[in-house]
């Protein structure tokens, strides 16, 4: 497993995103990776690979964000350039407020994995219903590869959308929680505490 970050926005540095690219086959990943080439294949859709720094298919938490950001994007797609990963060290506030929220509440990333609700970047923040759905289809095909999981938090409005079609998947406790993005915290700016 790659070093783990002692500090936000690690992303910014290329040899952090390169060493992360070089992850992407280690055990723990490996299914994952599988995964998002599996979602590439179907259609133009950005999907983020996961993150080599945090649990993989032995997470025993999955925090399901709303949907991918242009930060997700691998340099050179045709979008804003960013990372190409689902991760807390990307460089941008939503992230930056994650890796805070996640240390601060004790979280150990070791033990947890990142993803949306709505898995692809398409050039825009609007959510539709078809993708809503086709996206909660995606994450019960994900929640398959996670043997070790315990808990699933929804990140945000969009994310609880999934509560009712998760419920009743597994044995694992389902949880909400705010959005850390900017928009939300400019209204609540404590909105999980």
């Amino acid at each position: 497993m790659p070093p783990l970050p002692d500090q936000p926005r690690a992303m910014r540095d290329p040899a952090v995103e390169t060493g992360r690219r070089a992850a992407l086959d280690q055990p723990h990943i490996a299914p994952l990776t599988e995964f998002v080439h599996s979602l590439r294949a179907r259609d133009y859709n950005e999907y983020p690979f996961f993150e080599p720094a945090d649990g993989g298919a032995e997470a025993s938490i999955l925090f399901v964000l709303e949907k991918p950001g242009p930060m997700t994007v691998a340099k050179g797609r045709g979008f804003r350039e960013g990372s190409g990963f689902i991760s807390r060290d990307n460089d941008d506030s939503t992230a930056e407020a994650s890796y805070r929220l996640y240390r601060e509440g004790g979280v150990d990333r070791r033990q947890s994995v990142l993803w949306n609700v709505i898995p692809g970047w398409n050039g825009t923040i609007k959510v539709t219903a078809s993708k809503l759905k086709a996206g909660v289809d995606d994450l019960e095909r994900l929640i398959a590869l996670l043997p070790r999981l315990q808990s699933i938090v929804l990140v945000g409005k969009r994310a609880a959308r999934a509560k009712p079609r998760l419920e009743g998947l597994g044995r694992f406790s389902i949880f909400q929680s705010a959005h850390p993005s900017g928009q939300v915290r400019a209204i609540n700016p404590h909105p999980l505490g």
